[in-house]
């Protein structure tokens, strides 16, 4: 009995939560730290913080338990935005239910939201925590929490795939990052015309371990502009390009002096920088 309760990864949170669309009540599952559960490992270019699997407790992948979700209805969001949902999107977030259910449900046919999460609940739930923003309005910040979800969404099917090779998993997690792609570029774009502040983010994340804030948000709509944004356009590809070349090179001081950017950012940034300018110079040849 002791080990088994040593071996636990998560626990049921004292606070009961109530569905702001179906009234389910519910309490969250979160994540135990601690006693040599997660073991930091490196951290990639898109900011992911990778862990190595514990001899004890196995592979934890902390972003299965960022989202809320109601294990009824499965609407889903950031904790901090759950129970602040508008009252008048609640109906259509109701009317969205079963679209929700069966969507999903082409990608994981048995999730189960009430029991314990795995990968695959914990995929699924970015999955809806992107979908749900559909429904919140510009002050929340939606389009940048989307994006966020997104990458998230990508990192862990790219887990999945490792575990479930030859299935298509590496397919979604590409897919996935091109909708990242977008929606962070969306983002930067909504709030330098004034469309849609960022005010309504306090945590950019992107992993869990770091907020990497404004600038980071800025450097991963560069990089992933350059990994996976649209190339069927030589001409736009090269002016899209063109574009995260200068905002890299304004936000980090490179060309310039950059001791005044010091920071897990800057050899990013620097790196990113350099690839930028390679694919240019390559197409200018």
């Amino acid at each position: 009995m002791n080990e088994e309760r040593e071996l636990k990864i998560s626990f049921q949170s004292k606070e009961e939560y109530v569905c702001p669309v179906c009234e389910t009540t519910f309490h969250r599952e979160e994540l135990l730290s601690g006693s040599g559960r997660l073991i930091a490992g490196a951290i990639t270019d898109e900011l992911h913080r990778l862990y190595e699997p514990s001899v004890k407790y196995g592979d934890i992948y902390p972003l299965a338990y960022q989202a809320t979700v109601c294990p009824e209805c499965w609407f889903a969001s950031t904790d901090k935005d759950f129970v602040n949902l508008p009252a008048e999107a609640k109906q259509k977030v109701a009317e969205d239910k079963e679209n929700r259910i069966t969507d999903l449900g082409q990608i994981f046919p048995k999730i189960d939201f009430y029991a314990p999460r795995g990968l695959t609940e914990g995929t699924a739930s970015q999955y809806l925590v992107l979908r749900c923003y559909d429904f919140y309005p510009e002050e929340f910040s939606p389009t940048i929490k989307q994006g966020i979800a997104a990458l998230r969404a990508g990192w862990l099917f790219e887990e999945i795939d490792k575990k479930n090779p030859g299935q298509h998993y590496d397919w979604l997690s590409r897919l996935f990052k091109k909708k990242a792609q977008f929606l962070y570029n969306e983002a930067i774009r909504r709030e330098q015309n004034g469309q849609e502040s960022l005010s309504g983010i306090s945590f950019f994340g992107p992993d869990t371990d770091k907020n990497y804030a404004y600038e980071g948000a800025l450097y991963l709509s560069a990089l992933l502009e350059l990994k996976y944004g649209p190339r069927k356009d030589p001409v736009l590809r090269a002016a899209s390009l063109g574009e995260a070349k200068r905002t890299i090179a304004k936000i980090f001081g490179l060309g310039k002096s950059s001791k005044s950017k010091p920071g897990p950012l800057l050899e990013h940034a620097r790196n990113l920088y350099e690839n930028i300018n390679k694919e240019l110079n390559e197409t200018d040849e």
